[in-house]
């Protein structure tokens, strides 16, 4: 009996961190499923992407696409055209595909309409805010895909409440924790912390990338303000993102980022050192998703820096702290952050370490009925 294929699609550093266990819980079917991963490029540069995959221990992709950067149209169109030529190649039983970006959408529409199945992990998450992108990529590849992997509960009730068959459902946990856990003691070892003297428990960890938080002059300059006040009482660690760092220097904001003390600009750095400052930290402010699901599973405060959420849970059970992206409300709550007790949370349902073997099992029993 020959193999059933899949293919799992890579594209920005999330994704990496999502597949890479999902490729470890493969190999336990060697025999009965070839597992190939796809890269199409979306991120492109070593530090966004060749470097998770060093750290990640994933092994080099069977296919690179390389569409690089664009307009959401533009890339998406690429990611579409150069991923039919590889399904037609491969012909594969099973396209599965994990979040939200660009890739993950036009992967699965390429897929569906070449009649290929798709699963889609991490399903069902909503902001309700569809002015995101992700959003919008998450609506879309939910709507058409064959089966949906969910993170958490709420992404079943959101599923079943938008028609999706429930048998097609399954909660089985969230992968990026299984990176984490397989990486902690990398990151324990790493050596970032004492590289730029810092001191547990005595810095901030910052990321900004969201475009409505980075690319309006006013609202990048208010974050400086704040980052002024925050340096008072902690260092910041800021690994800045090149749209983030395009901006800076576009809106000519570089001479005031030198005028905050103990403000430290870094390189995006690659898993290993990120997780190693995340360890560290005494509280984090970001705008990411995956950063708040990391926060929870390693009850280490975050103050995400956005209007919605995806991922209730994190707030409801986790460490998480939704705060307006206002200069008034984040000073407020930095300030309690700084002088009152912090918020304890819990580790949700599921997030074991153990989510990509779950899903592997389900795969495999899924592509042997067919």
């Amino acid at each position: 009996m020959s193999k059933k294929k899949i293919i799992s699609v890579v594209g920005a550093r999330p994704n990496f961190m999502k597949v890479a266990p999902l490729h470890r819980a493969f190999q336990k079917y060697y025999d009965t499923i070839e597992h190939l991963i796809v890269h199409t490029g979306q991120h492109y540069d070593f530090s966004m992407s060749d470097a998770f995959f060093k750290d990640l221990e994933m092994p080099k992709p069977s296919y690179f696409l390389g569409v690089g950067s664009g307009t959401h149209a533009e890339q998406t169109a690429k990611i579409m055209v150069e991923f039919e030529k590889v399904c037609k190649e491969l012909k594969p039983d099973l396209v599965l595909v994990v979040g939200d970006v660009n890739s993950t959408v036009a992967c699965s529409l390429t897929a569906v309409k070449l009649g290929i199945k798709v699963a889609h992990i991490e399903a069902g998450l909503r902001s309700f805010d569809r002015s995101m992108p992700e959003e919008i990529n998450r609506i879309v590849t939910d709507s058409i895909c064959n089966y949906c992997f969910v993170t958490e509960q709420s992404g079943v009730k959101n599923l079943i409440n938008e028609g999706f068959h429930k048998n097609g459902i399954f909660f089985v946990g969230n992968t990026m924790i299984d990176s984490l856990d397989y990486a902690l003691q990398k990151a324990k070892n790493s050596q970032i912390g004492n590289s730029l003297n810092l001191t547990s428990k005595e810095y901030v960890l910052v990321t900004l990338h969201r475009p409505t938080n980075v690319d309006e002059p006013e609202r990048l300059d208010e974050f400086l303000r704040i980052f002024k006040h925050l340096s008072r009482y902690r260092k910041i660690i800021f690994p800045v993102h090149p749209r983030t760092r395009k901006n800076l220097k576009y809106f000519s904001l570089e001479k005031k980022i030198d005028e905050i003390p103990g403000l430290i600009l870094l390189e995006p750095l690659g898993y290993i050192d990120f997780l190693s400052l995340m360890l560290d930290a005494d509280f984090i402010m970001t705008d990411s998703g995956g950063i708040q699901e990391e926060t929870t599973y390693l009850k280490i405060p975050c103050l995400t820096l956005r209007t919605t959420t995806e991922r209730p849970v994190t707030i409801e059970l986790g460490t998480n702290i939704l705060v307006q992206p206002e200069e008034s409300y984040i000073i407020k709550v930095i300030n309690d952050m700084i002088n009152l007790p912090r918020k304890v949370g819990n580790v949700p349902e599921l997030w074991d370490g153990i989510a990509s073997f779950r899903i592997a099992d389900k795969i495999a029993n899924l592509l042997a009925r067919n």
